[in-house]
């Protein structure tokens, strides 16, 4: 098996602090943060809470269908944000990773032309990532065993998760 990056709730914690000291100290004050779930559900939390923002929104976008195996083109699901929302704010898209960047993307391009200004923070980024993120704690081209999602889960739901 192939080496990986091994991110543990504890080191979780540390990333999500150093990930919002280096937004703080950039300067940028988003007014809302775009979580891509379901990773992202997490670093939202944790962002939004170090940087004291309430205004939390979710994005449901479908891609991995397991370890390395991802549909052709990210799909996002409803509900899908209102454009009436996110008009003249400054957004800040929260993710676990940046892997292909084909996520944050179309994240990314649904949010332009309706906010103010709009900037990416991520655990991990990948170099084949075709967004580049302004805020990143780590980078890496390795399999990442996220805490949340490295055991399988409790249940198995039909129909969860889109065939390829």
């Amino acid at each position: 098996m192939a080496e990986r990056e091994e991110l543990t709730w504890e080191l979780f914690g540390t990333a999500g602090r150093e990930l919002a000291e280096a937004i703080a100290d950039s300067g940028f004050e988003p007014d809302l943060i775009l979580s891509v779930a379901r990773g992202g559900l997490f670093v939202a939390g944790a962002l939004g809470y170090a940087l004291d923002v309430k205004n939390l929104h979710v994005m449901n976008v479908e891609f991995y269908t397991g370890v390395d195996e991802r549909l052709d083109l990210p799909v996002m699901l409803p509900p899908v944000p209102n454009a009436v929302d996110l008009t003249g704010a400054r957004v800040l898209i929260a993710d676990d990773v940046a892997d292909t960047g084909a996520t944050l993307k179309l994240v990314r391009d649904f949010c332009a032309d309706h906010v103010a200004e709009v900037r990416c923070a991520v655990v991990y980024e990948k170099p084949r990532s075709e967004v580049r993120c302004e805020y990143v704690w780590r980078h890496t081209d390795k399999w990442i065993n996220f805490p949340w999602s490295s055991l399988p889960p409790v249940v198995r739901r039909s129909g969860q998760v889109l065939d390829a």
